[in-house]
């Protein structure tokens, strides 16, 4: 699968996932689950500049046959101030993804998130390591 991380988002706001260029993005005939997570891919916390999934935020991603997707996710600390936004705008990005019939995402708390949980990719654009 095509690496589609954008580590670095600058001017991101809540509700605008970022556009993967067409060159960029996997073909549609590549497996539901790998385009869903293109889709998680382009979802960004607007402070910090790593998406959702390389972050380590995403603890459970389930696509059926039927093309229903199941998201189980969490953020960063729970008065995250995206805390009520992000359900939704994951949920927008996945549902654009051709051969998606549904999407639920879940916030959930355990186990808490913490920085072991990103990705190298996350932690060198973060300069954490």
């Amino acid at each position: 699968m095509m690496n589609s991380m954008r580590p670095i988002a600058p001017g991101l706001s809540m509700g605008d996932p970022v556009e993967i260029p067409p060159e960029e993005r996997l073909p549609p005939d590549a497996p539901l689950y790998d385009r869903v997570v293109e889709a998680l891919r382009t979802v960004y916390d607007p402070e910090i500049p790593v998406n959702i999934y390389e972050m380590g935020l995403v603890y459970k991603c389930e696509v059926d046959a039927d093309g229903d997707v199941r998201i189980e996710m969490t953020l960063t600390a729970p008065g995250c101030p995206v805390a009520e936004e992000m359900p939704g705008t994951v949920e927008r990005a996945v549902e654009a993804v051709a051969g998606v019939r549904s999407v639920s995402v879940d916030i959930v708390w355990e186990p808490s998130w913490h920085p072991g949980m990103m990705s190298d990719e996350a932690r060198v654009a973060l300069d954490m390591f």
